[in-house]
């Protein structure tokens, strides 16, 4: 018996599927990921960011929510989140004003569509994400962004916990190396959100 296949028969990888109002959550899609220069750069970034702009095209056709995250603190050492920082230092690259923290023009947000500044992983941790969610009816959560392994992961977790249902597209996320990002899927997909291609989360949020 596989991997796949033994979770399924022990009773993981369930389906969630869709709810009856989907919203748009790209987590961080920053140029720290994208720009080989940072000592945060994904190496699929940017075949990452294309489909993020596929997505963000089709739900903005469609009039449904939309909203970004990115990672700002005051300056180079992190004084919102010690200890994460002190984990991973080079979350300097997010000080106030650095390039490495812009959302880039491809899927630059318009206006009416919000940017949450977080201070760590989850999109959800010290913001107004579910208020907001909350407050557009949304029940069903489309997520993309980097990294697959941290905020992706961490967001979609905080996804389910808060009471949405998590849709976390394969393509339009990306990780340091393959790896963690194809691990992190598979764990996802487990236990804590429907990992879906980018054709279905293209046709269901433009019926």
């Amino acid at each position: 018996m596989d991997i796949t296949e033994d979770y399924a028969a022990a009773g993981f990888a369930r389906r969630l599927g869709w709810g009856e109002r989907p919203a748009l959550l790209l987590v961080d899609p920053v140029t720290a990921y994208t720009d080989p220069a940072s000592p945060l750069h994904c190496a699929t970034a940017p075949a990452a960011l294309e489909a993020m702009s596929a997505l963000l095209a089709a739900v903005r056709r469609r009039g449904l929510p939309i909203a970004f995250t990115t990672v700002e603190y005051a300056d180079s050492t992190c004084p919102e989140a010690p200890l994460f920082a002190a984990k991973v230092p080079a979350l300097s690259a997010f000080a106030a004003g650095s390039p490495y923290a812009r959302i880039p023009a491809p899927i630059a947000p318009r206006p009416g569509e919000p940017v949450f500044r977080k201070h760590h992983a989850s999109a959800y941790a010290g913001t107004s994400v579910a208020a907001w969610l909350t407050a557009h009816r949304v029940d069903t959560v489309v997520l993309g962004g980097y990294s697959t392994s941290g905020c992706v992961r961490a967001s979609a977790v905080d996804t389910l916990q808060n009471g949405f249902r998590p849709m976390v597209v394969r393509e339009a996320c990306a990780d340091r190396a393959a790896g963690p990002h194809e691990a992190n899927l598979f764990d996802l997909d487990a236990k804590y959100a429907d990992v879906i291609p980018l054709s279905e989360a293209l046709a269901r949020m433009t019926q």
